[in-house]
């Protein structure tokens, strides 16, 4: 029998996949003056934080320099440990906020390696339950995110704002 999953809100991405890319998000994002539009939950000094529009699960958050730079070694010492000290403030923002029983924690770089985004580098960080794969994506290949982006931002940013207050 034949299942047909309703969608809509994945138009976009699926249109936006094909060809080459005007700009970067990683570029472009943090340069606008909408982080509640453009999901972005936290600024550093040298790097930033904002949600997946796509994500892997709820709270997927991805984690990347401001500068446009394409891979690790091109990072300055100033922005590989903020990058690396901010992924490890992700990771306790989403406990707060999720109670997560693990998490991935990883760099595509190159496209050959799967990057969306290959000239500009950026780690994400998805929480994980246990038995959070189930039939869907084992059968169908189809992911179900059960929380809309709106929802997840104001629970990550009320983590954020928590944390801040009492580390």
């Amino acid at each position: 029998m034949r299942r047909i999953l309703w969608a809509p809100w994945r138009i976009s991405y699926v249109e936006s996949t094909g060809g080459a890319r005007d700009s970067c998000i990683f570029c472009v994002k943090p340069r606008e003056d909408t982080d509640e539009e453009n999901l972005i939950v936290y600024r550093g000094r040298l790097c930033f934080v904002m949600l997946n529009r796509y994500p892997y699960n709820n709270g997927h958050l991805m984690v990347a320099p401001y500068s446009h730079k394409a891979s690790l070694e091109e990072l300055t010492e100033g922005e590989l440990y903020e990058l690396v000290s901010t992924v490890r403030m992700c990771i306790l923002w989403l406990k707060h906020a999720y109670k997560p029983h693990g998490f991935n924690v990883g760099m595509n770089i190159g496209r050959v390696a799967g990057a969306g985004f290959d000239q500009h580098i950026h780690v994400h960080i998805v929480p994980r339950w246990e038995g959070d794969t189930n039939f869907m994506p084992v059968l169908s290949d189809v992911k179900v995110v059960s929380e809309a982006l709106q929802q997840t931002y104001r629970r990550i940013r009320d983590a954020v704002e928590t944390l801040s207050r009492n580390p």
